[in-house]
């Protein structure tokens, strides 16, 4: 894990120097272009090809729904305690989600004859992915799911890969079931992603497309844009912490390791005014680097991407933060509060000793899938926000529209377009202005 010392550097080269804007490969993107025009144009034959290739499970269009029959036996592989811990976090995400919407008022206007007013109304069908593979994620299903569903969205579909027996880990399925999932196919990558977009015979398209994936799904994601929506590009995983001379070294560390091993790409990150943190922090994690578990994956991403920025005090401290815009950001400062009143671009801000990301990627109540690679800087995290549309709905007297008679038929026929000047004159035809 490299130190870095800004005391006497330009903090914005640094930043870009950590924040290289690496595009998705030409080679990943041309496979993933392939994939999804073989969906597009076989359907089910192609997503089933490449299921079998990818994932080694050999399906067919009969077996790619999971079934009732599967959700019940999967509740028989799961604990009690397991159930419960799903049930905690899902109420945990779904009140606070409830808050969000409810904190959204939409304005009315009534002036002059002119009523306007707006409605929010949800979208009508969703996919929600949630990558597998090496592991199983039923966080993310909640966390996309739950948004979804206390939005209104009537139709939410998961895709997932299956494992080479063609089944769907048994916690994943028991998440969906307590989420209301409406339908759960067994297929993930690119080809899940092109299902869900153009639709098959079996799977139905959406009209919006969330969740976290690996690099082809991500450019899944981006070329199938123009015909269905997506959130946000998700990148490996993030953490920035900002600690001053009272933090503790011990849950800095910790607190690394933690998001370390997500993946060799994730970004772990310090930013310090203490020469004595960074040299505290540096020696405690090159100690534990022996001993802690998945200790390949966190050893690759801490030399790979993991970093101790030293810095003259802290505003170059918060200044640093807001350049990086990382996903988290934890805020171990004697007074984190005040601290934080300064952050202007963080996917997620957390605050003081006790408020790590580990908890919040799970049940803190707000949500996980969070805008990586620098995006905080113009986007927010996941919420039920994201799967509303806003429609706005006019009335209009005759003496409403007589008001604006004069300015609107001015501005048409300045733009040329005499026919939108017609359209609202005609209704005073005979009539003295």
């Amino acid at each position: 894990m490299q130190t870095i010392d800004l005391r006497s550097s330009d903090t914005a080269t640094a930043v870009s120097k950590l924040r290289s804007k690496q595009p998705i490969p030409l080679k990943v993107t041309r496979i993933v272009q392939r994939i999804l025009k073989e969906v597009e144009a076989q359907g089910d034959a192609a997503l089933l090809s490449y299921t079998s290739k990818l994932d080694g499970a050999e399906l067919t269009s009969g077996t790619l729904k999971v079934t009732p029959q599967e959700i019940s036996v999967a509740y028989l592989k799961v604990s009690k305690e397991q159930v419960s811990a799903i049930r905690f976090a899902k109420q945990r995400v779904e009140q606070f989600e409830r808050a969000v919407m409810d904190s959204v008022k939409p304005p009315q206007i009534n002036e002059d004859g002119v009523k306007i007013k707006q409605k929010i109304v949800p979208i009508d069908s969703v996919g929600c992915y949630v990558p597998g593979g090496r592991a199983s994620y039923p966080s993310s299903l909640l966390m996309t799911v739950i948004p979804a569903k206390v939005a209104g969205v009537k139709r939410i579909v998961v895709t997932s890969p299956p494992t080479k027996d063609g089944a769907i880990p048994p916690l994943l399925l028991v998440a969906a079931d307590i989420c209301g999932v409406n339908e759960f196919y067994k297929a993930g990558g690119a080809q899940a992603i092109a299902a869900l977009a153009y639709g098959t015979d079996t799977v139905k398209s959406v009209e919006k497309i969330v969740g976290p994936g690996n690099i082809y799904v991500t450019a899944a994601k981006q070329l199938v844009s123009s015909v269905v929506a997506t959130d946000l590009p998700a990148g490996p995983s993030e953490i920035l912490i900002l600690a001053d001379s009272s933090a503790n070294p011990d849950f800095v560390v910790r607190d690394l390791l933690s998001q370390a091993e997500h993946g060799p790409d994730s970004i772990c990150g310090v930013a310090t005014e203490s020469p004595d943190i960074a040299l505290k922090v540096s020696d405690l994690l090159s100690k534990l680097l022996n001993k802690v578990e998945r200790q390949e994956i966190v050893d690759a991403s801490l030399s790979k991407g993991g970093f101790i920025a030293l810095c003259k005090n802290m505003n170059q401290v918060v200044e640093f933060a807001n350049l990086f815009a990382p996903e988290h950001l934890e805020v171990m400062t004697a007074e984190p509060a005040r601290t934080a009143e300064q952050i202007t671009s963080a996917g997620l801000v957390l605050l003081g000793q006790y408020t790590p990301v580990a908890a919040s990627d799970y049940c803190v109540g707000t949500n996980h899938v969070l805008p990586t690679g620098g995006s905080a800087r113009r986007s927010s995290g996941l919420s039920s926000l994201d799967f509303v549309r806003r429609m706005d709905i006019v009335d209009c007297s005759k003496q409403g529209l007589e008001a604006l008679r004069g300015a609107a038929s001015l501005l048409a026929s300045s733009e040329g377009l005499s026919n939108h000047a017609s359209a609202i004159n005609e209704r005073f035809k005979g009539e003295s202005t």
